[in-house]
């Protein structure tokens, strides 16, 4: 009977959900502009401090004339301001999340948030094991695919925000942002550095009343890497290194100004590619690579299967891998997506991926003998 009930009412549901303004207030600002809150390394978040609230503005990362966000934030405990700035608000601390990424997923978890996580989408993709026994047990609910939301069931759930990650013109989710449901924009991956991107942990510590740890992991990130950047600074010699390989007919290439090309750099690598001024990964001809990297010292590879992969393994898949000059030296050191946490961890401790950079590329400075928590070398 309960279910005949919702499938009548649903159409009415969502009218009202789709139509509902309540979380997102519109308003002229007639506050003062605040005091601002510092980001030491963050370019596209704005924080600011007002008496009753805090203004959260999220620059376009592909149009920074533009805002591409903006939050406000009103403490649960105290009674809403009779005046508010435009943008959504968002009562803290946020006690209910819908969270697309797995990315962000592993950091609510690591600030003791994870609680608030009610449900996910591109489950698939989420290598933590305790997500998955949650759905299972229906504590946490599988909410689709990330391009196609299951739409009722973020409408049952109900939560408080959604968090996802945004592209190039997303537009506004389509039905997904219409449900009167604030959505937060994460476009930390879009950062020009490392330590910027980790710096967003601050912003979500915000939302999830757990600012005070996270402005403190984030100085302990920041300290360790700044820490580990100055002792390979100190390098007389500086190693060439290649990273990925061939996929089908093309091989993707960080640009140099990306996170991994400032990571190797700050490790004390010399990246093949550096000279290529982009953030993003290009698709290369392999032919072109190969010509450009042969001769590089160190070969950094990720990918995603059962097995641990062998030389034979790169051997039987491009001839030309066994041409380089990192695999008759040993030198290749791969990633396991299917067995780490990488991408669930890695974005917000780059401290720990340069520590392991530093430790491949230079053997001088380790101390003890080489352990890696995300690599290991390729063997045959």
């Amino acid at each position: 009977m309960y279910i005949v009930d919702m499938k009548r009412i649903f159409p009415l549901l969502i009218l009202l959900l789709l139509t509902a303004s309540s979380c997102i207030r519109k308003a002229a600002d007639t506050t003062a502009d605040g005091s601002e809150l510092a980001m030491r390394h963050a370019r596209l978040l704005s924080v600011k401090e007002h008496k009753g609230y805090v203004t959260v503005s999220i620059t376009d990362p592909w149009d920074s004339t533009h805002v591409l966000h903006r939050y406000v934030l009103v403490p649960r405990d105290q009674a809403m301001p009779a005046s508010l700035p435009e943008g959504d608000v968002i009562r803290t601390p946020v006690t209910s999340a819908a969270v697309y990424t797995s990315v962000h997923c592993g950091l609510l978890d690591e600030l003791g948030a994870y609680g608030c996580i009610k449900g996910v989408c591109d489950l698939r993709y989420i290598n933590l094991q305790k997500v998955h026994d949650d759905v299972k047990r229906g504590t946490i609910r599988d909410l689709g695919e990330t391009m196609t939301p299951n739409i009722e069931a973020i409408m049952e759930l109900r939560p408080d925000v959604i968090l996802l990650s945004p592209f190039e013109n997303s537009g506004t989710y389509g039905k997904t942002g219409k449900m009167g449901i604030p959505l937060i924009e994460c476009a930390d991956y879009m950062e020009a550095s490392p330590l910027a991107r980790a710096e967003w942990m601050r912003f979500y510590g915000m939302l999830f009343g757990c600012e005070e740890k996270a402005d403190s992991l984030f100085s302990d990130i920041e300290r360790n890497y700044n820490e580990t950047k100055r002792q390979a600074a100190s390098v007389k010699s500086r190693p060439t290194v290649v990273t990925e390989m061939k996929i089908g007919s093309t091989w993707y290439v960080a640009g140099g100004m990306s996170t991994v090309g400032i990571l190797i750099s700050d490790a004390g690598g010399d990246y093949v590619f550096k000279d290529v001024r982009e953030s993003g990964a290009l698709p290369y001809s392999p032919e072109k690579v190969y010509e450009k990297a042969r001769e590089a010292d160190y070969w950094l590879i990720k990918y995603n299967q059962g097995t641990d992969m062998t030389l034979a393994d790169l051997r039987s898949m491009w001839s030309m891998n066994a041409r380089m000059k990192a695999y008759s030296t040993k030198s290749i050191y791969c990633c396991n997506l299917s067995s780490t946490h990488f991408f669930e961890e890695t974005p917000f401790h780059p401290d720990v991926l340069l520590r392991e950079y530093v430790n491949i590329f230079h053997p001088e400075l380790r101390e003890g003998e080489l352990t890696l928590k995300y690599y290991k070398q390729v063997k045959e």
